[in-house]
């Protein structure tokens, strides 16, 4: 019996390697970060006036909000429309966007009108204001 193994029970831990699905995961989470558009809205509801024939907006654009009440929002703060062309012109550093005016339909044309020039003066060649669509038309 000196030969003999009496009944050794050997266990094998195994061992599951979770490295390369990591990876498979890291990769995916920053491809999808990377190619993800990124809109910031001007962080207020407005109102927008109803119109038909109107085009979607452009994933690159910039985002001014005037509300009922004719202030200015850019950035989700409020700003003065003297401040609209710096703001606009720092934030295009790069790049060409487009700039959307969501004006509330009960702001006034004035204010409007006075960041629509100040957007032009800061060198923009596209801008648009955003409106919903008519039911019906």
């Amino acid at each position: 019996m000196i030969g003999r193994i009496q009944g050794q029970n050997r266990f094998e831990t195994t061992h599951v390697d979770m490295v390369p699905m990591v990876d498979c995961v890291m990769v995916l989470l920053i491809f999808l970060m990377i190619s993800t558009a990124f809109v910031n809205d001007p962080g207020i509801e407005v109102q927008k006036p109803d119109v038909s024939g109107t085009q979607m907006g452009d994933q690159n654009a910039l985002l001014i909000a005037i509300a009922a009440d004719n202030r200015i929002y850019f950035d989700g703060q409020e700003i003065r429309p003297d401040q609209v062309a710096p703001l606009i012109k720092q934030a295009a550093i790069g790049r060409s966007p487009a700039v959307i005016i969501r004006a509330d339909r009960f702001s006034t044309h004035g204010v409007f009108a006075a960041v629509y020039a100040e957007a032009k003066r800061a060198g923009i060649q596209h801008v648009q204001f955003a409106t919903t669509r008519a039911d019906g038309l």
